[in-house]
């Protein structure tokens, strides 16, 4: 008789964010995908979630609710809206940890997740919410027998797409190479290659994402990240537009329950390939952050967090003109169970 595992937890995150540009409709700037509601107590994330486990087979059921999904789901079909993970995998060798899984899955592009309980900061990087966070597909991955390695290579519906865009057929692929070579760095490669376009009118994208993740001290981690693309300008086009993403994220344990994190950050997509702003120079926006966290118990965690953004384009606005900053503050309440 085959041994088994099943499971259930679940994870909710309230927030409340205030940007002082006090926007009347109570949306934060397009661009921004989680923690995007102003001056109101909000839910980010909450879900609920399933999994079952043999030495051979593997399956995860998650749903979800919150604005994180209103805001990153917005063009799925109403059935699929509340889906937050839905994957069945299968292990196809008898002596090393390779899987075949399918359906849908956390991104396995960036540093970053929907979940802010695994994030440093309260709010995501540009570059996170300007990348996947989900994906839908089919992925053959392997693990080293030490864990330090691990690989995959992903046949994807496109990017950050449940079901296809109507009237594109175009592979989409994407690969992951993560090596932990001790417990204090983590090195990461991952990629996107496909279109997000019909195939009329087909862009070929190309994507890469790398970090790397360093403790430093017992007390101090740091993440460097960059994102780089490029897509077509029109079909069959040997020009491309640009955009990319550096990142760096500190983080300090002052304590076994408190810790803070500041964050620098610039994103350039002056083409508008991502974010488009309609301006003559495109979105070309620096960020920076200070966050501080305190664990009240063990699965119960209080955020609060500064940020700005200053922009070359005047893209924001402050005291109802165009304006150049942004400013937030946003705290957030979140416990998993």
């Amino acid at each position: 008789m085959h041994k088994f595992v099943t499971s259930t937890c679940g994870y909710l995150e309230t927030y409340y964010g205030y940007d002082f540009s006090n926007p009347e409709n109570h949306s934060r700037p397009e661009f921004v995908y989680s923690h995007n509601r102003h001056n109101e107590i909000n839910l980010n994330l909450g879900f609920v979630k399933l999994g079952y486990a043999t030495e051979k087979v593997r399956a995860n059921l998650a749903l979800m609710t919150g604005s994180y999904a209103n805001a990153n789901l917005a063009a799925e079909p109403e059935v699929l809206k509340n889906i937050f993970e839905a994957n069945v995998g299968v292990k196809i060798s008898s002596k090393k940890n390779v899987w075949i899984d399918a359906g849908i899955f956390a991104s396995h592009i960036g540093f970053e997740s929907a979940i802010g309980r695994d994030c440093w900061t309260v709010t995501r990087s540009i570059l996170a919410d300007n990348s996947p966070y989900f994906e839908s597909g089919v992925k053959l991955s392997y693990t080293s027998d030490n864990g330090e390695l691990f690989l995959s290579a992903l046949f994807l519906n496109g990017w950050q797409r449940i079901q296809r865009v109507e009237g594109n057929n175009t592979p989409a692929i994407g690969h992951q190479l993560t090596w932990k070579p001790g417990s204090k760095i983590t090195l990461n490669s991952s990629s996107f290659v496909g279109s997000d376009t019909p195939d009329s009118i087909r862009q070929m994208r190309y994507f890469h994402n790398f970090y790397t993740q360093l403790q430093l001290h017992e007390k101090l981690g740091v993440i460097v990240g960059l994102d780089y693309g490029a897509q077509q300008i029109s079909k069959e086009s040997s020009d491309y537009n640009i955009w990319y993403s550096p990142v760096i994220i500190a983080k300090y344990f002052v304590s076994s329950k408190f810790n803070i994190a500041v964050r620098g950050e610039y994103y350039n997509d002056e083409k508008g390939v991502i974010i488009n702003t309609g301006t003559s120079n495109g979105f070309q926006t620096y960020g920076y952050s200070l966050n501080m966290d305190y664990a009240i118990a063990g699965n119960i965690m209080w955020r609060i967090e500064g940020k700005g953004f200053a922009s070359k384009d005047k893209i924001f606005t402050l005291d109802n003109k165009p304006d150049n900053s942004n400013y937030t503050l946003t705290s957030s309440l979140a416990i998993s169970f």
